[in-house]
C-alpha cells in the first residue's frame, strides 16, 4: 500500500480515537453531574461539546483528502466507514450534552425519590462504544457482530427505568417535570448504545 496513504490512514485512526475518548469522557461527566447534582460539571460538558464538533469537521476533511488518494476499493470502504463512525461519535457527544442539560436543571430542584441505576445503564452503553471502536480499529467483524445484540439489554433497562418513573409520576404529580428530566437522560443513554450499535 502507498506509504503516504497508510500514514494518512493511521493519522485518521488516531484522530478518531481521540474524538472517541472525548465523547466517552463527556458521557461519564454528564452522568456524574446528574448523580452528584453537580452543576459545574454539567456546564463543563455543555461547553466542551464544541470540541467534539470540531473533531468531526477535522476528521471529515482528513477523510475527504484520503478518499482522493485511496489506491484500493477496501481503502475507500475503510475511510467512508471512518466518516460514519465519526458522525456517530458526534451524536454521542450531543446526547451527553442533553444529559448535562437535564443535570443542570435537576440540580436546582429537590431530588426525586426513585431508585434508578443510571450509572449501570451508562456503563453498558459506554462499554458498547468502547468495544465497537476496538472492533473497528482491529477490523474484527466477529467482535463487531457480537456487540449488536447487547443493545437489547440496554433497551430493557431503559424501559424498566421509564416504568419506575411513570409510576412515581402517578403517585407524585408534583414530581412530573423532574421525572421527565430523568426519562430524557435515560433515553439519551439508550441512544448512545444505538450509536455504538451503528458503529459496530
Amino acid at each position: 500500500m502507498d506509504n503516504h496513504f497508510e500514514m494518512g490512514l493511521e493519522e485518521l485512526r488516531q484522530k478518531l480515537l481521540l474524538m472517541a475518548s472525548r465523547a466517552e469522557a463527556a458521557v461519564n461527566d454528564s452522568v456524574q453531574s446528574l448523580m452528584q447534582r453537580n452543576r459545574d460539571l454539567a456546564l463543563k460538558v455543555r461547553a466542551e461539546d464544541d470540541i467534539i464538533d470540531q473533531f468531526e469537521v477535522e476528521i471529515d476533511e482528513m477523510a475527504i483528502q484520503l478518499l482522493t488518494k485511496a489506491p484500493l476499493a477496501s481503502n475507500l470502504r475503510l475511510v467512508t466507514v471512518a466518516m460514519k463512525v465519526c458522525q456517530n461519535l458526534e451524536r454521542i457527544g450531543d446526547e451527553a450534552t442533553k444529559i448535562a442539560k437535564r443535570a443542570n436543571d435537576l440540580a436546582l430542584e429537590p431530588p426525586v425519590k426513585v431508585a434508578l441505576d443510571l450509572p449501570r445503564l451508562a456503563g453498558m452503553a459506554l462499554s458498547m462504544v468502547k468495544d465497537s471502536l476496538d472492533a473497528f480499529v482491529q477490523r474484527d467483524s466477529a467482535a463487531a457482530r457480537a456487540i449488536v445484540p447487547r443493545d437489547k439489554e440496554v433497551d430493557v433497562l431503559n424501559r424498566d427505568m421509564h416504568a419506575a418513573l411513570a409510576q412515581h409520576m402517578k403517585e407524585h404529580p408534583d414530581a412530573i417535570e423532574r421525572c421527565l428530566h430523568w426519562i430524557v437522560a435515560a433515553k439519551s443513554l439508550e441512544r448512545i448504545a444505538d450509536h455504538a450499535k451503528n458503529i459496530a
